[in-house]
């Protein structure tokens, strides 16, 4: 049975990307594959992109699709082992992934990090109750750690805008007011490392990554250093990962504009969306030509495709 976690675990991005391509060119050449088949969508997050572009890549090969937003459609779902259910929470995920597998053939799972104990965002609870009871594959719609559908977007969306020398792409912390996750820029990064490009990731001090993941990748503090030469710059914010989930600092110094991004090469920006204007980045940079966001969402649907092509296959 084939999931999607996270890339590490997906056989081959290249060839998934290389797929995409070909659904973008021709998005119904598979559409009898999923007939017959059900995607059951599960929320436990907002989402636009994610939803939108993966029931279209569903409605593109022929499946039907549920979707299901927790706590608002449905019971809220217990996931602890031996809990005595007194409280808020109606139903086990023991019973609620059994059920949705009779109703669906695959089931693609979104379930945001909740930032306050690293050890069991790590864990991965939710996505991992999902593989263990459910009896279909499983994909990762975003989990507490890691976003693997927005990152074989980025790599099409990189691979579309080829570069005549080795590209230096860099993945830049962007200023936040709130405290999010790092499932994008952590999946972002093990994309990059099989890529044929330099990647430098910058960030203020005390927003590291996790330094297993980061490990042989240049990360400095200096972000207009950072900037000089580019040839892609991926804006996004993540909060704290050593003081974890923290928000340490709110200032604008870091946002992205006009003025960083003219020490580039003319460099492409990225950002997963959805994007604060004038916070994260500025208007002239997010509205340039140079801007690849809309491009990143369209390419959203067409990985999607190709990643539920390969598990409708191994069936």
């Amino acid at each position: 049975m084939t999931h999607l976690f996270t890339l590490e675990d997906w056989p081959n991005i290249h060839q998934t990307v290389a797929q995409a391509a070909l659904f973008k060119k021709d998005p119904l050449k598979a559409a009898q594959l999923g007939r017959g088949k059900t995607l059951g969508l599960v929320f436990l997050n907002p989402s636009l992109r994610t939803r939108m572009s993966t029931e279209k890549a569903a409605q593109n090969l022929g499946m039907n699709v549920l979707v299901l937003n927790i706590n608002q459609d449905s019971w809220q779902l217990e996931f602890d082992h031996g809990t005595v259910m007194e409280g808020i929470r109606s139903e086990h995920v023991k019973e609620a992934a059994a059920v949705i597998s009779q109703y669906c053939d695959i089931v693609a799972i979104r379930a945001f990090a909740k930032l306050q104990n690293r050890d069991k965002d790590q864990a991965e609870q939710v996505l991992q109750s999902f593989i263990q009871y459910a009896q279909i594959p499983v994909v990762n719609l975003e989990s507490a750690m890691a976003h693997p559908l927005q990152a074989l977007a980025d790599a099409m969306t990189l691979n579309e805008h080829p570069i005549p020398h080795r590209p230096k792409v860099v993945l830049s912390w962007a200023p936040h007011p709130k405290a999010l996750p790092q499932a994008v820029p952590n999946s972002f990064i093990r994309m990059m490392k099989q890529q044929e490009a330099d990647l430098i990731i910058t960030h203020p001090e005390g927003y590291a990554l996790d330094p297993k993941l980061t490990q042989g990748i240049p990360c400095i503090t200096d972000q207009e250093e950072a900037f000089q030469e580019a040839d892609f710059i991926y804006g996004k914010n993540w909060s704290s990962y050593e003081s974890y989930g923290q928000v340490l600092r709110t200032d604008s110094d870091w946002m992205i504009t006009e003025k960083k991004m003219a020490r580039t090469r003319e460099a492409k920006f990225m950002h997963c969306l959805p994007v604060r204007r004038n916070v994260v980045v500025a208007d002239g940079v997010l509205d340039s030509p140079n801007s690849l966001v809309i491009e990143q969402a369209n390419n959203r649907t067409y990985t999607a495709q190709a990643v539920l092509q390969k598990i409708l296959q191994d069936g």
